[in-house]
């Protein structure tokens, strides 16, 4: 398996780690007895249970668009390249260092952490323009 794919199968374990992590808070949050019933009404996500439901949000925004990258890769058969390479592992490795700087509330670091995300997808993207 090439990097970018195996950076693929590291964003859908990571996508996994986020549902999981907004479920597991927001049932502590609401108790077990709402979270298996109808949910007829909206309860609000709050504390970390609300930052874990953003940040799962915040991650299905960009993950859709890295796998279109990907696998536009693969199709172009562009793998392999220094910048799809680079641009593969510093989306995930922002992504996964994102989650827990905004669950745990820290503003600054979890921007960095998304910047150098957005910043490798867009060098995915670029390799598909540029064949370096």
């Amino acid at each position: 398996m090439n990097l970018e794919y195996g950076a693929l199968t590291g964003a859908m374990v990571l996508g996994l780690v986020h549902l999981t992590a907004a479920s597991f808070a927001y049932k502590a949050q609401v108790g077990n007895a709402y979270t298996v019933g109808p949910r007829d009404a909206d309860l609000p996500r709050t504390g970390i249970a609300g930052r874990l439901d953003r940040a799962q949000r915040n991650f299905l925004e960009t993950f859709p668009i890295f796998v279109a990258a990907v696998l536009l890769l693969g199709l172009r058969e562009r793998t392999g390249g220094w910048l799809s390479e680079a641009g593969a592992a510093l989306y995930l490795s922002g992504r996964i260092l994102f989650l827990p700087l905004y669950a745990a509330g820290v503003p600054w670091l979890r921007t960095l952490s998304w910047n150098a995300a957005t910043l490798g997808l867009v060098m995915v993207i670029a390799a598909l323009i540029w064949p370096l």
